[in-house]
């Protein structure tokens, strides 16, 4: 029989940061491979990462397995930043508006020892309930290639594609995607 885990979830605090790198590094280096070249996933990394906002506003989960292993991580911004980690210099950390603005589901990674478990569904699922009790009506997400897939099954679509030269040279595409809440 081909059991899930059980999984738990929690707010992400700054102690948290050494075990969220490591998530988002195995999951970059080994769930892009199947999508990805090795320069393309360089490329890739330029835009991705922690983004302490997420941490700071309470916004950012961790999902624990039964094992008390840290199974992924991701959440979602109350902030216009779309995508990119603290290393981006394009964001914007300006409060957006329940009213006006649409809410973001951010820095979502699944470690692969937990691929294709419900990870990434249980992460849309916090992130979506608490933009929705936060008065948003619309959440927004720049997805990866390789994550496009989880987003499209779960309702998201595509409304811009945005694709950069890395500085190695190699394509990153960043897929827009939007959902009613």
């Amino acid at each position: 029989m081909n059991e899930k885990p059980a999984f738990r979830s929690r707010i992400a605090t700054e102690a948290d940061i050494p075990a969220i790198r490591e998530v988002m590094h195995a999951a970059i280096e080994e769930n892009m491979k199947a999508f990805l070249s090795p320069e393309e996933i360089a490329a890739a990394r330029e835009t991705m990462g922690l983004d302490r906002s997420l941490i700071a506003d309470g916004t950012y989960f961790l999902i624990i397995a039964s094992n008390g292993r840290v199974a992924g991580c991701g959440g979602w911004g109350k902030r216009r930043t779309l995508y990119g980690g603290d290393q981006a210099t394009w964001r914007d950390d300006s409060l957006s508006d329940p009213a006006t603005d649409a809410a973001r589901i951010r820095a979502m990674y699944t470690h692969p020892d937990f691929a294709r478990k419900g990870v990434g569904t249980l992460l849309l699922a916090l992130g979506e309930a608490a933009a929705r009790e936060a008065g948003f009506r619309t959440i927004e997400l720049g997805s990866t290639v390789p994550g496009e897939p989880l987003y499209r099954t779960r309702g998201y679509t595509e409304y811009h594609r945005e694709v950069m030269t890395g500085e190695n040279g190699q394509v990153k595409t960043i897929i827009h995607m939007r959902k009613a809440l």
